[in-house]
């Protein structure tokens, strides 16, 4: 009942103190913020390539590591087509830095909600998640993780799932995505340019496929993160031309935090009409 890494040693090392020297690497590199998330967004490719920008939304988690004690982690499907969100019926998820429980008092939330379908299929050799949790493991303390792979689902089903997990002070949200894919340098600058202004006004209806491939669960944050009025930082926003790859074809990345912030009348999460 552990799922086991799909990709160490090819996305990160597999070697665990060569793994968490890395990490801690892009952390103190990342750049710094005075924001204290509830939510972030962070890349999800080999480290090589968008460990930097991943560094430098986890680095916001430093003073709060000891708060948080569970994470929600949402990444999109790359390898299996399916409607809704899937739950692994695994008891635990591991990386060469150890293994992390599966909150099952947090999927028990979310069982009866018909988007939701117990599938490890989907989890098996899906590395939007994986990836995340070296980092998780790096900069907080002892956690639980509820690790939901996103397929076909539009944003207020994927923010109602959003929404009965969101507790307090104890609870972070992650979602997992890239920004543009397989771009020239100029045109993926200007492409990601577009997606982070659209995720810095809240902005649900502007990210399409060109714009990032976890666009359904950045989609659902947007639409909970409008409702309950939080803020949003663009803390780092680069590409594989940046970082280790050509510029003739690149993937790009970016790092976002969201806060939250006193609401001056409380708003009701309603579907769209």
């Amino acid at each position: 009942m552990v799922r086991k890494p799909a990709v160490a040693g090819t996305f990160y090392p597999n070697q665990p103190l060569q793994l968490q020297q890395q990490v801690q690497h892009y952390l103190q590199q990342g750049y710094p913020s005075s924001t204290i998330p509830k939510a972030l967004i962070a890349p999800h490719a080999g480290y090589i390539y968008s460990g930097p920008i991943a560094g430098s939304a986890y680095r916001a988690l430093e003073p709060i590591r000891e708060q948080i004690k569970r994470v929600i982690l949402l990444g999109p499907s790359h390898h299996v087509a399916f409607h809704g969100v899937a739950a692994p019926t695994s008891e635990s998820f591991e990386t060469p830095l150890g293994t992390v429980p599966i909150d099952q008092q947090a999927l028990q939330q979310i069982q009866d909600l018909p988007q939701v379908w117990l599938m490890d299929e989907p989890h098996q050799a899906e590395h939007s998640l994986e990836v995340q949790l070296p980092f998780l493991q790096t900069v907080l303390n002892e956690f639980t993780l509820l690790p939901l792979v996103v397929g076909q689902a539009d944003a207020h089903s994927v923010a109602e799932v959003l929404e009965q997990l969101w507790g307090g002070a104890e609870t972070l949200i992650v979602i997992s995505s890239d920004l543009s894919h397989y771009q020239p340098y100029a045109t993926a600058q200007q492409l990601d340019l577009a997606s982070s202004n659209a995720i810095k006004q809240l902005n649900e209806n502007a990210l399409d496929y060109e714009s990032a491939c976890g666009r359904m669960p950045i989609n659902g944050l947007l639409h909970l993160a409008k409702h309950r009025g939080l803020q949003v930082e663009t803390v780092d926003v680069r590409n594989s031309g940046d970082t280790a790859g050509d510029r003739a074809r690149v993937v790009g990345y970016g790092a976002y935090l969201f806060s939250e912030k006193p609401l001056s009348e409380t708003t009701s999460l309603e579907a769209p009409s």
